[in-house]
């Protein structure tokens, strides 16, 4: 494999100059335009020809000559998080929710890190074009946070305006010992599933519930029964999480309500893990409007986030060649996490292999103190270095064994 190419010191403290305001900078998913305006510049600048994609998605393409044609994914998004970390380059963003609420916005979840680890790890790449041949389509994603940017690049016809890559590469901060890469073979992460459901009743005075249909009642026997899912109809070898996050009903204690609602995620790591826990929640929460003699309730998907597939392969080409550039201890295989992403999708939709890895991004010493912030924490705040230049040399290494020559 072509030898990585040296990290100089400008560049490194230009990539921290840029982590420190996109960090400062963040934007709710789909509503990342001066994100996308920022990342245009920047590609700009390496005179690297680009287009909008998916709406606030950008994808940018560096040809080099004759060979393999590879992709990398980067997510840009934030969360509705207020910071509290401390650094001095804390956001004090705020963003408006669909339904027009202000809210705190935060890189909680670190798409900072990966987008200037991979617009660095493109700057390199273009300052060494004698190093390498082919051609990275670089994508900077939308709304992954809510299930939605790699959908809206796809029905945007991201790969009828790119070409077509024979692996899609992405990685993702993790709160595990900075300088070091988690990696899984196979399911590389759970899928997940949240629903809105919307209970109908029958409303009465308190001290009447004969003539009641009690929506908060039928919601308990079903948020109970849903937890027999998982505990009596699957397989305890497979993964599987159910959680009901909300529950909402009535205004007043002497007041049955004539609704309900409640929400609920699912966590599941296989196809067919998925499709029985699924069938299973919609067969209760139907089943027991029945008993209660209620109407069917109303199941609203609010999102879906896909299989997350690493084929083992590719996977485990790429650790080797990250072992050999990181060291063999700094490479480490983990069981599937039970977290989510839509990154699959991008490599699934046109039916090529893809390879997600987690990068590091605490001290040991944070670490050492048993309470390190983890992701979507108001106090996630990754140690920039050497974060930061691990993630770039990770992208780098891997971009490099199949595009060095």
């Amino acid at each position: 494999m072509t030898a990585l190419p040296e990290l100089e010191p400008q560049l490194i403290e230009s990539m921290h100059e840029l982590y420190r305001e996109l960090h400062a900078a963040p934007e709710l998913s789909m509503q990342e335009h001066a994100t996308a305006q920022r990342l245009e510049g920047l590609l700009d600048e390496l005179d690297i020809e680009h287009f909008r994609c998916g709406g606030t998605g950008v994808v940018g393409i560096l040809r080099n000559g004759e060979g393999p044609t590879v992709a990398f994914r980067a997510d840009t998004d934030a969360l509705p998080v207020a910071e509290d970390t401390g650094v001095e380059y804390a956001s004090t963003a705020t963003g408006t929710l669909k339904d027009g609420t202000t809210v705190p916005v935060m890189h909680a979840c670190g798409h900072d890190t990966h987008m200037v680890t991979a617009i660095t790890a493109v700057r390199v790449l273009a300052a060494n074009r004698d190093s390498w041949s082919g051609t990275l389509v670089i994508i900077f994603q939308p709304a992954e946070e809510i299930a939605a940017g790699a959908q809206a690049m796809l029905d945007d016809g991201l790969w009828d305006k790119a070409p077509k890559p024979e692996v899609v590469y992405g990685q993702h901060v993790r709160p595990v010992l900075t300088g070091t890469i988690n990696y899984t073979l196979g399911d590389a992460m759970a899928m997940a599933d949240s629903w809105r459901v919307t209970l109908y009743g029958q409303g009465s005075h308190g001290s009447q519930p004969e003539d009641s249909i009690d929506p908060i009642v039928l919601g308990a026997h079903i948020i109970t029964r849903l937890q027999g899912v998982v505990s009596r109809e699957i397989d305890p070898r497979a993964a599987a999480v159910v959680t009901v996050g909300t529950f909402h009903a009535g205004l007043k204690e002497n007041i049955i309500p004539a609704t309900a609602e409640f929400t609920l995620n699912v966590r599941t790591l296989d196809p067919d893990t998925r499709n029985t826990v699924l069938a299973g929640l919609r067969r209760i929460i139907r089943g027991e409007a029945i008993t209660s003699g209620a109407p069917e309730p109303l199941i609203e998907e609010i999102s879906t986030f896909p299989r997350n597939y690493n084929d083992p392969t590719e996977t485990a080409a790429a650790m080797d060649v990250l072992k050999a550039e990181l060291g063999e201890d700094a490479v480490i295989e983990i069981p599937p996490p039970m977290g989510s992403e839509d990154f699959g999708l991008l490599a699934a939709a046109i039916g090529v292999p893809s390879v997600f890895w987690k990068f590091g991004a605490h001290t040991q010493a944070t670490l050492d103190a048993g309470d390190a912030p983890v992701l979507h924490s108001p106090n996630f705040a990754p140690v920039m270095e050497p974060t930061l230049t691990t993630g770039v040399k990770a992208a780098l290494t891997v971009l490099l064994s199949k595009l060095g020559k």
